[in-house]
């Protein structure tokens, strides 16, 4: 008898969005992952299954200028990735939200990222 791999609700999700979408080099997925603490983002090319653009490191320093909420630190990492996107001549892409609703920190990212020049 063969064991039965059980998925969870989060795992559906994720997989259901991302049945969807696919990133590309002139069009790459904004793949976003939100931590208790942090929010982070990276631009991803599925074709070649290549990493082009992320911001990780600068996020835990944009969350922690003083006065900024969770929300408000979302924001300012969406605009800073936009900014490294820019650096890499990326104009567009698919925004890929994961296993998360678009709402609240995951959804100010999205805004952030779109001030910063983004196009999605």
């Amino acid at each position: 008898m063969a064991k039965i791999r059980q998925i969870g609700k989060k795992q559906k999700r994720k997989l259901r969005v991302r049945n969807k979408i696919i990133g590309t080099k002139e069009r790459p997925r904004l793949s976003v992952f939100r931590s208790n603490k942090y929010i982070y983002g990276q631009l991803i090319d599925d074709v070649n299954g290549q990493t082009l653009v992320d911001i990780q490191a600068e996020a835990k320093k944009l969350h922690e200028k003083k006065g900024l909420s969770k929300k408000e630190g979302a924001f300012e990492t969406g605009k800073a990735l936009a900014e490294k996107a820019k650096e890499a001549k990326i104009k567009s892409v698919v925004f890929d939200r994961g296993s998360y609703k678009y709402h609240g920190r995951v959804k100010s990212f999205a805004d952030g990222a779109r001030e910063g020049g983004l196009n999605f």
